[in-house]
């Protein structure tokens, strides 16, 4: 019976010591060693970065990040505690897949509504479940290290970039200054490939 209870002990302190470590990923697309490394740092609650993920990254990822000419990672920079929650979503699986994370853009308008926090998170919640995705709200929210990786990202931009607004736009670790729209972009990336 000691054996049986110590062994269940060591079973447990491996297991938490090994999701403790875990790291959290990045969400990302493209190929990894792509010459052209992109970073678009943005807020779940942000119209001008839900206007970047429809009309602007369709053509980036159909002529860049398909090709294998680029990797675009998408950093959390939370303008607001409801933006917070939903990066938390976002990585919440750590699978380092951007789907969530779109899915959440292109329903932004049905769930960045209300006056208060517990309003907002409700119509967020409401919005998972009907997208399938088999995540735990609560869990996923109330997920510290989660929590830590989306504030360290916010961080960085502001001491790595000197960011201050959303969507801002790293190409191979320099921030783009001109308007981001797709002509904009495409003239950039053009003059790297």
């Amino acid at each position: 019976m000691k054996k049986t209870i110590l062994g269940i002990f060591y079973i447990i302190f491996f297991a938490t010591s090994v999701f403790s470590d875990t790291k959290i990923n990045t969400i990302y697309e493209g190929n990894p060693d792509a010459k052209i490394q992109l970073i678009v740092y943005e807020s779940l609650t942000c119209s001008h970065c839900a206007d970047f993920h429809k009309n602007v990254y369709p053509d980036l990822k159909e002529n860049f990040i398909d090709k294998g000419l680029a990797k675009i990672e998408f950093r959390s920079f939370p303008l607001d505690m409801a933006a917070l929650n939903a990066s938390k979503i976002a990585h919440c699986k750590n699978d380092g897949k951007s789907d969530i994370l779109h899915f959440l853009f292109e329903n932004q308008k049905q769930w960045v509504k209300g006056s208060e926090i517990e309003e907002i998170n409700s119509h967020l919640k409401k919005i998972l479940d009907s997208g399938k995705y088999g995540i735990d709200f609560d869990k996923c929210i109330d997920n510290k290290k989660v929590e830590d990786h989306v504030l360290e990202d916010r961080i960085e931009a502001v001491n790595k970039f000197k960011i201050n607004a959303t969507p801002t736009l790293i190409i191979n670790n320099k921030k783009f200054e001109k308007p981001l729209n797709y002509k904009n972009i495409k003239k950039a990336l053009e003059k790297l490939i």
